[in-house]
C-alpha cells in the first residue's frame, strides 16, 4: 500500500487545498514575488503563502499609524477634533536633516493646500486612508510618535509589522532604513479591527468605516462582485503593489496580497484581482 508522506496527507485533507493550488498557478503566471494571508473572520479557514517574507510596506504602513491615532485618543491624550498645525517640515531619521515633501509625488492635494493654517487628526486620517496622503501620514506620525506606533504593533501580536519612519525620508532609504511588513502581520492587525480588539469595539467601527471609504480599489475590490463592501487600504511604491482587506462576503475574510517586481501597476492591480476573484470563490463555496 501506498503510503504518502504526512505533509502531503494533511494537504490533500486541507479545505483550502484547493485554493492554495490556484493561487500558486497565478502567482506563477504573474511573474512577480507574491505573498498571501486569508482568512476567514470565523476562523474557519485559513491559508498562508509566503506570509512570514518582509516587504517594503509602502502606504501600508498608515494602518498601524491610524490604529495608535485612535488608541491615543481612547486614552485621552488626544482628541480627533483637535487642530494640527500644517506645515511641510520633516526630519530625516538618519541625522535629524529637514526635508520636505512634493505635491507631484503624492496622492493627494488638500493638505498641501492647507499650509500655514490647521486641519484635525480626524481629517488628517481620513486623507491618509482613503487617498493615502502622505503629507497627512507624516503629520500624524510627527503627533502619535513613531516609538508609540511600533509599541503598539508590537502589543497587538503583529510583529512582521516595522514602521521606522515617515514617508520620503530619502537618506533614510537609501541606507535601506524603510517600514517593512508582512502579509500575517496586516492581516493581523485587519482582523483586530474586524473584531473590534485593535483598540476598542467603538474605535475599531469608526476605523472600519474608514477603510471602506478607499478610494483605490483597482486591486482587491476589482476582483469581486459588484457591491461587494471592502474595508481596505492600499500601497505602492515602484516595483511594490500591495492591498490589505477586510472584505465583506456572505461569509466575511481578511485578505492580504503583497506583490513585488511588476513595474506596470496595471499589471500587479489586475494579478491582485485575479488572486481576489480566486479566493472570493472559494470563501463562497
Amino acid at each position: 500500500m501506498l503510503v504518502l508522506p504526512l505533509a502531503l496527507t494533511l494537504l490533500a485533507q486541507s479545505p483550502t487545498a484547493p485554493l492554495e493550488a490556484r493561487l500558486r498557478h497565478i502567482i506563477q503566471s504573474g511573474a512577480a514575488e507574491v505573498a498571501v494571508a486569508y482568512r476567514t473572520l470565523d476562523g474557519s479557514r485559513e491559508l498562508f503563502i509566503d506570509a512570514d517574507t518582509p516587504f517594503h510596506a509602502a502606504s501600508t504602513m498608515k494602518v498601524p499609524v491610524m490604529i495608535e491615532l485612535f488608541r491615543q485618543a481612547r486614552r485621552g491624550r488626544l482628541s480627533l477634533d483637535e487642530q494640527l498645525p500644517v506645515r511641510n517640515e520633516f526630519h530625516s531619521i538618519v541625522d535629524g536633516t529637514p526635508y520636505k515633501l512634493s505635491e507631484g509625488d503624492d496622492s493627494d492635494t488638500e493638505v498641501y493646500a492647507a499650509v500655514g493654517r490647521s486641519l484635525t487628526l480626524r481629517r488628517l486620517c481620513e486623507l491618509m486612508i482613503t487617498v493615502s496622503s502622505n503629507f497627512a501620514a507624516n503629520l500624524l506620525i510627527e503627533r502619535v510618535g513613531v516609538e508609540n506606533v511600533r509599541r503598539t504593533v508590537t502589543a497587538l501580536g503583529a510583529d512582521g509589522m516595522q514602521v521606522l519612519r515617515g514617508v520620503e525620508d530619502q537618506k533614510a532609504f537609501d541606507k535601506g532604513m524603510n517600514n517593512t511588513t508582512t502579509a500575517r502581520g496586516l492581516a493581523l492587525l485587519l482582523d483586530r479591527i474586524a473584531h473590534g480588539t485593535a483598540v476598542d469595539a467603538a474605535a475599531d467601527s469608526e476605523m472600519l468605516a474608514i477603510l471602506k471609504r478607499q478610494k483605490f480599489n483597482d486591486a482587491i475590490p476589482a476582483g469581486l462582485p459588484e457591491g461587494t463592501v471592502v474595508a481596505h487600504k492600499t500601497g505602492s511604491i515602484t516595483r511594490i503593489h500591495h492591498d490589505a482587506a477586510i472584505v465583506f462576503a456572505a461569509h466575511p475574510y481578511v485578505l492580504v496580497l503583497l506583490v513585488r517586481g511588476i513595474e506596470d501597476q496595471k499589471k500587479s492591480a489586475a494579478l491582485m484581482a485575479e488572486l481576489s476573484r480566486a479566493v472570493y470563490d472559494a470563501t463562497a463555496h
